[in-house]
């Protein structure tokens, strides 16, 4: 049989459940997710495959308007994403206007020249008719491939879409192994599941402002016995992380009154990373300031948000 590959962008305004989708096409948790804004920082990969088909999929930030430096990578990334790829899926809600980001995108879209299908989310939060007006407005303004109204969250029209993305893919080697559900390493991975507990726990602009490096990774053997030794002991992953947030008094909300918040947390982190990880894991964090980090480039390089 012959093999095919597909590689396909996931684009939209921040909010539209675009991680979500990329996490119901993979069948795993690639992306956080979070009721806010903003939560996807960097392109995403994931990665399934389907008998001969292997489908990439690109989850990228949220397209707005940019008020910093790393709001400027953020919108820069989704701009490069929709380019020099076999489709993209411009991911919208069931709501019927244009907006200026929607517009823009598919002024990208059309600009590249590459194939695109709209996906009229949260589907499953309205009535049925209230898709067509939709449906009519994004007809007119652009002639995408197909139009496919959808629930990311209950798996409605997901099938759908599969079918469409078997239609872009071409012949040739897959790009990954056929395990493989995304490039990221675990580290990073790592980092984004703090830093989503960060987005879920705290308000305002507070967790806009944080970023999480790992420090330290390592595995060792239950009760001081080294990892290989007789294949007894399960491992433990001892992990240190320092999130960084931007200012003083951000700090101390983070660390919160006798550090519960820090701890809290934590906790919440550890059991994700547990889950992702396959075993024990012993997680301690710290917290330490950068000012104005999101407008230093040498700061957001270094937290690995690079166009490379």
């Amino acid at each position: 049989m012959t093999s095919k590959a597909a590689m396909i962008t996931i684009a939209g305004r921040p909010n539209v459940g675009k991680s979500t989708l990329t996490n119901a096409l993979t069948g795993e948790k690639v992306a956080i997710v979070t009721p806010k804004p903003q939560t996807t920082r960097n392109r995403i990969c994931g990665v399934f495959t389907r008998g001969s088909t292997q489908i990439v999929l690109m989850d990228t930030p949220g397209f707005h308007k940019a008020r910093t430096r790393l709001g400027d990578y953020m919108v820069d990334v989704v701009k490069q994403s929709v380019a020099d790829v076999d489709a993209v899926v411009l991911v919208v809600e069931p709501i019927d206007n244009i907006g200026e980001q929607e517009d823009l995108l598919i002024s990208h879209i059309s600009g590249a020249g590459v194939p695109a299908v709209l996906a009229i989310n949260k589907i499953d939060t309205v009535n049925v008719g209230q898709a067509l007006p939709v449906i009519d407005r994004y007809s007119k303004r652009y002639d995408f491939d197909a139009i496919i109204p959808l629930s990311a969250r209950t798996g409605d029209g997901i099938p759908q879409l599969l079918e469409r993305f078997e239609l872009y893919a071409r012949e040739g080697p897959h790009l990954f192994p056929e395990d493989m559900v995304t490039d990221q390493p675990e580290k990073q991975i790592i980092a984004e599941i703090i830093r989503e507990k960060l987005l879920i726990c705290l308000d305002k602009e507070i967790p806009h402002g944080t970023a999480v490096e790992i420090t330290k990774f390592s595995e060792r053997g239950d009760g001081d016995q080294p990892v290989g030794g007789d294949g007894d002991q399960p491992p433990i992953i001892d992990l240190d992380a320092t999130i960084y947030c931007e200012k003083q008094s951000h700090k101390g909300i983070i660390i919160g009154k006798n550090g519960a918040m820090l701890k809290r947390i934590g906790q919440m982190a550890r059991m994700d990373i547990e889950r992702f990880m396959g075993a024990a894991v012993f997680l301690q964090t710290w917290v330490k300031v950068k000012e104005n980090w999101r407008d230093s480039k040498t700061m957001i390089r270094n937290f690995g948000y690079s166009n490379q």
